[in-house]
């Protein structure tokens, strides 16, 4: 899966919104392009959208902080990278995080895989409908 669709690239807050209410569960990766430890988990968080994206169940985006400031401002974030889980729209605290601030890959991981789960039990029960 190449990086254009493994991840949404968000351009405005209405593309945000969309996404949202789109998926039932989405990672979110709020970087900025200056920022050294974002540049370091870039491709960890693309082999994690790569391996664990299932469309309308689970999806990942990232938010540049500089040119999507609204989206920023909404949820807080003040440091970088910052990761955020959204259920249905709602964010949601995953691992007991609401968010993981840094480029912390074992937090990031544990709690990208326990969505995974979640997403694929959701898609498989809907596919067996």
């Amino acid at each position: 899966m190449s990086e254009s669709h493994a991840i949404n690239h968000v351009a405005s807050e209405s593309d945000f919104d969309s996404l949202l209410a789109s998926t039932r569960y989405v990672v979110v990766d709020f970087y900025a392009d200056w920022c050294g430890p974002c540049k370091m988990i870039a491709p960890h968080f693309l082999r994690m959208a790569s391996t664990f994206s299932i469309p309308g169940f689970l999806a990942f985006a990232k938010v540049d902080v500089d040119k999507v400031r609204p989206v920023a401002q909404r949820y807080s974030v003040a440091a970088m990278p910052t990761f955020m889980f959204f259920k249905e729209g709602k964010q949601v605290a995953v691992n007991a995080n609401e968010r993981i601030q840094g480029a912390d890959l074992p937090a990031l991981a544990q709690a990208v895989e326990k969505v995974g789960r979640l997403a694929k039990e959701k898609a498989d029960a809907a596919a067996a409908k």
